[in-house]
């Protein structure tokens, strides 16, 4: 009996032991990465970069082609490079202006931030811009070599601006997170990076815009013209505004999209961060958790790239694989890292949330990229019911054609936004505002492999163009309009992914907002009475579901019978998306105008053009299409900050209808930045099925009127629809800015 009982009790003993040393090594490893997760995630930033550097060498020694190809590349890079040039110093006076006024009503810190977010922002699109340039002509001559050939050198020329985005931007927020929070504290520090975040999405508007405005002009004014007046070839030598074409494809679709989805990325961590600030009481490991993801998928990504260098099959199986292998590697590493950091769970809104519960948050992140591309390549792909319904619909005329382009993008945002909706409950039910922000965090940690995908499509695009105007045989051209077809889709998948992301960012910065504005009016003695009933997920998920009629719907929610401001807010904010998008077609179309008449002057001036007897004027295109996309950017990338100043600044009004103003943008900015990039995409493709021979092929009436609808489609694929994206995150990052100073 007493042996029973000793080995009873040294049972105990040591399980109590095991148990102890379990927990202390649980609680060793937590503190480890708390304190060394934020260096840790610079130094994955840095070897991204170095990845990123080392396909830069490894696209530059591959050969360039004959030397007609190397001309139109240079003619290409000349046009990309002066246009930046002087967008940049256009973009400077403003962002000078922007840095003063947060120099001296908002602090030093926040104003510096707003610089580094600005710098980097710009320095992705730029290199990426460039090394897309160099891909590009090395892509056509890969062709030679076969499809896979080409479908690598184009990725891997993609990958360089993917990696640069999510490498630059980790390793900007974190290098300036660590200085700041040992020079002003880390709360101090953490608010601070809004301004870093601020400069990026800036950037981001004037980027969008700019190179929207500049690619759509070139590539409507030489269709109208080129394909429809004068019967040319897509990309055609003798077309006057073919050079503009291909420069509009990287200035818009490569350094635009790069600077887009780097202030995205920046503003999904920061708000993250905030989220464990305002949410979790400064957590140190809240704060270190989204730093980490980051990291992780970083190396994720190198491995999605590797993939797709060792990968045989169809092009969009190879490419999707990438994706699914950095989605696969960041899955299986996020557990480790969020057991380590919350290894007895952590409390929120008074409730404990298991490690597994924002673990699963984390996964309903990385899940939802693969839903929204598969469901983007649905509404977007030539294989698939909604394309081939355009291009049927254009044997009846080039109206018939319009309506069903129209309609296209509209289904196109039902699946997204409910799927959307889930995430939002899903993951405010596993870890409330904070779980939502690790799910946006875990999302755009894939900006690696997607960004890759979004820049294959103009280098493909590109590829193509140089096939022709060089002469290359038929072969080569017949691998790179594959290619363009699968990159058109790739750009329209990314965008979904871009825009589903931004919605989600920026409705953890409206949850920021809400707390931001509580905690500042509760420092000043004052009592938090405002009524934020929008600040539960559920209303903004019936908003999104609600759809047509969201404003009535949240009356119904918020019972909101003598709070008529947040309506007033709504209807506001509602209105901004509209007058934006309006504000960018114009300005597409006036732009477009100016190219039709220049390339008609051209034509009727020489016609020697037409028989190769005579050479086009190219650079007048270039000139008018850049000064076009300048002066027009102006006004409506300004837009979104005059509304949130003047709003704040009229004292009736106040934080109650900035914040319906903010929701009013993500809600109706998500459903038309949706319905523009899917419908766009749509026309685009419908008019390349019925070019591959389909409903009579090119020069056919059914061409004629999907031309028509692509040149639709265009502006709201790749200028309008787009650039919502930075737009709705700027009016959310600005209103939390200005908290201290108007309330």
């Amino acid at each position: 009996m007493k042996r029973r009982q000793i080995a009873f009790a040294t049972a105990v003993i040591l399980h109590r032991v095991v148990r102890f040393n379990a927990n202390a090594k649980m609680n060793f490893l937590a503190l480890s990465i708390v304190n060394s997760g934020v260096p840790l995630s610079m130094v994955c930033a840095v070897i991204g970069l170095a990845f990123a550097f080392f396909l830069i060498a490894a696209v530059m020694r591959a050969p360039s082609g004959n030397e007609r190809m190397r001309e139109i590349s240079a003619a290409v890079q000349e046009g990309a490079r002066a246009y930046l040039n002087r967008q940049v110093k256009t973009i400077s006076v403003i962002a000078v202006i922007i840095f003063i006024l947060l120099f001296i009503f908002k602090d030093h810190s926040t104003a510096i931030g707003f610089v580094i977010g600005a710098f980097c922002s710009l320095a992705a699109g730029f290199i990426g811009m460039r090394v897309a340039v160099l891909a590009n002509v090395r892509t056509a001559q890969a062709a030679g070599l076969g499809r896979l050939n080409a479908l690598r050198m184009a990725f891997n020329g993609g990958s360089v601006t993917g990696l640069l985005v999510v490498g630059l931007a980790l390793l900007s927020v974190a290098i300036f997170y660590t200085i700041a929070a040992k020079l002003t504290g880390s709360d101090a520090a953490i608010r601070s990076l809004v301004g870093l975040a601020l400069g990026g999405s800036l950037i981001s508007v004037f980027a969008r815009l700019g190179g929207g405005i500049y690619t759509k002009a070139a590539d409507v004014g030489a269709d109208l013209v080129g394909k429809i007046e004068s019967g040319l070839e897509e990309d055609d030598p003798r077309n006057p505004a073919v050079i503009a074409d291909n420069v509009g494809d990287n200035v818009g679709d490569c350094a635009g999209m790069a600077a887009d989805v780097f202030e995205t990325y920046a503003v999904s961590l920061v708000g993250a961060i905030l989220a464990g600030l305002l949410t979790l009481g400064g957590n140190p490991a809240a704060i270190v958790y989204p730093f980490v993801l980051g990291g992780i998928s970083v190396l994720g990504a190198i491995c999605g790239i590797l993939f797709v260098n060792v990968g045989h099959g169809r092009p969009v199986a190879v490419l999707m694989g990438a994706v699914m292998t950095n989605v696969l590697i960041s899955a299986i590493l996020f557990w480790p890292v969020t057991r380590s950091l919350f290894p007895d769970g952590v409390t929120i809104a008074g409730v404990l949330r298991s490690p597994a519960q924002l673990y699963f948050a984390s996964l309903v992140g990385l899940i939802m990229t693969p839903v929204i591309v598969a469901l983007t390549n649905y509404y977007t792909s030539s294989h698939f019911r909604p394309v081939k319904k355009i291009a049927y619909a254009s044997e009846t005329g080039h109206a018939t054609n319009i309506i069903a382009g129209l309609a296209a993008g509209e289904h196109a945002t039902a699946l997204p936004v409910l799927f959307i909706g889930l995430a939002i409950l899903a993951t405010y039910h596993f870890a409330g505002l904070y779980g939502i922000a690790i799910a946006v965090m875990s999302m755009l940690s894939m900006a690696g492999v997607i960004i890759s995908l979004d820049s294959f499509g103009p280098i493909t695009d590109n590829a193509g163009g140089i096939a022709v105007m060089a002469h290359l045989p038929k072969e080569i051209r017949a691998v790179t309009d594959e290619l363009d077809a699968v990159g058109n889709t790739m750009k329209a998948v990314t965008k979904g992914y871009a825009i589903a992301s931004a919605g989600l960012a920026a409705l953890v910065l409206f949850g920021s907002y809400v707390q931001e504005l509580s905690a500042h009016v509760t420092a000043r003695g004052g009592v938090f009475s405002y009524q934020f009933s929008l600040a539960e997920p559920k209303v903004i998920v019936g908003l999104f579901i609600g759809g047509l009629l969201p404003f009535v719907f949240t009356a119904f929610s918020m019972d909101a019978v003598g709070k008529p401001k947040v309506i007033v807010g709504l209807f506001i904010g509602g209105l901004l998306p509209f007058v934006f998008t309006a504000f960018s077609m114009d300005a597409v179309g006036k732009a477009a105008g100016a190219v039709v008449r220049e390339v008609r002057r051209q034509l009727q001036a020489k016609p020697g053009i037409l028989t190769g007897q005579e050479k086009p004027e190219y650079g007048t295109c270039v000139d008018i299409v850049t000064k076009a996309a300048l002066r027009e950017m102006i006004v409506p990338a300004l837009l979104p900050l005059v509304a949130v100043v003047v709003v704040a600044g009229i004292k009736p009004l106040g934080p109650v209808v900035l914040g319906g103003l903010l929701v009013g943008t993500i809600v109706t900015g998500l459903f038309i930045a949706i319905a523009m990039t899917s419908g766009g995409a749509a026309w685009d493709n419908a008019k390349k099925f019925i070019e591959e021979g389909n409903l009579g092929g090119k020069g056919s009436f059914a061409h004629a009127a999907a031309v028509t609808g692509d040149t639709v489609g265009d502006p709201y694929k790749d200028t309008a629809g787009p650039a919502i994206n930075p737009m709705i995150k700027v009016v959310n990052i600005l209103a939390i800015l200005i908290i201290p100073i108007f309330f």
